[in-house]
């Protein structure tokens, strides 16, 4: 088992059974109640079930489009029907929609319930349920109503990662690409010298992404400033992934960020002095990790401008991007203007493939 330390929560890496086991030997709680969705349902509770001294399950419909309030009012209902109190835990067993959803209910009813996250894709291992941020997508806008609230702990367990669509595991890759862009060439050049990227070994590499995360979060646990270079390749890549909700197979949300970061590494050259080569890696490998993405999706620029302007990370009416100036360095509040990502947009459509 290994841990890691924040600042009011740890989270724990290795083998789910051990360390539910313990954190519940430790803890004294009146009511536990686990948010499922129907894939969670199947593929993952029977795994802890064993776990859990008596239990109830509080199961949501799967996917981005029902994070919301009307899926959260389903859930504070249940919570209320279950006659849960103060001292009840809510366990989020999921991926990302599971635990910001999740988090956010507990973290708002009777004023904030204990819980924790036992995080089931790559995706929310390795980003979604470390960092304190809650909520929900309001009015189209992705992740537009929340708050920062920590977790009483994180369980991370690989063998979930068993139970993924290979789609799902490349679109959690999407944040450990990040991860790496924006503060550690060495994990970069791994990932770039591996002959294939599903075979990584992922309780390593997931420790690491985790660190990463830890160690940013931890200077600015609710986002004044260093932790803003997580939002790089995000801030398109929202825009993208709000966009395509529209369509009959939305993107995931990885996959939204794997357009995003490389739009945004183009930003980077222009705004940042990323160099040429270190810009063309970049795309060069998301093309390859991502070889059937359609990008014809940045043609409707208006739309995506449109998205950007309601952005939390905005000021003043200006676009605030977080942007690469080396492969390592990431560097955030840079005003970028909209003929600027106009021509970006051009850029990358033309030149994806």
């Amino acid at each position: 088992m290994k841990t890691i330390n924040l600042s009011s929560y740890s989270v724990q890496l290795g083998c789910v059974k051990s360390s539910l086991s313990q954190y519940l030997g430790t803890t004294n709680f009146t009511s536990i109640n686990v948010i499922v969705d129907d894939n969670t349902q199947e593929h993952c509770l029977p795994l802890i079930e064993k776990m859990l001294p008596g239990f109830s399950t509080i199961r949501i419909d799967p996917g981005e489009s029902h994070k919301n309030l009307v899926t959260c009012q389903k859930i504070w209902a249940a919570l209320s029907n279950n006659k849960v109190d103060r001292k009840g835990l809510v366990i989020n067993l999921g991926g990302g929609v599971i635990g910001d959803m999740g988090g956010f209910c507990a973290a708002t009813y009777m004023r904030g319930i204990d819980f924790i996250h036992i995080p089931t894709t790559l995706l929310s291992q390795v980003d979604a349920s470390v960092g304190g941020k809650l909520g929900i997508d309001f009015q189209g806008l992705k992740n537009f109503v929340g708050l920062f609230q920590n977790p009483r702990s994180v369980l991370v367990d690989p063998t979930f990662l068993e139970t993924l669509p290979y789609e799902e595991l490349r679109s959690g890759y999407a944040e450990m690409i990040k991860h790496a862009l924006i503060q550690d060439e060495s994990i970069w050049q791994r990932f770039l010298t591996t002959s294939q990227w599903s075979q990584l070994a992922w309780r390593d590499e997931i420790f690491q992404s985790i660190e990463i995360k830890k160690n940013i979060v931890s200077s600015d646990p609710e986002e004044q400033g260093l932790r803003k270079i997580l939002n790089f390749g995000h801030t398109i890549g929202h825009a993208v992934e709000t966009l395509s909700f529209e369509r009959p197979k939305p993107f995931l949300h990885g996959e939204a960020i794997a357009i995003g970061m490389a739009a945004e590494t183009q930003l980077s050259i222009t705004y940042c002095g990323l160099d040429q080569n270190s810009a063309d890696t970049i795309l060069s490998y998301l093309r390859m990790v991502y070889p059937d993405l359609n990008l014809n999706i940045l043609k409707h620029q208006d739309e995506i401008i449109e998205i950007l302007s309601s952005d939390k990370k905005n000021k003043g009416g200006k676009f605030l991007f977080s942007l690469l100036e080396q492969i390592g360095v990431c560097t955030f509040d840079v005003t970028v203007e909209p003929e600027d990502l106009r021509k970006c947009l051009d850029t990358l459509c033309e030149n994806w493939r």
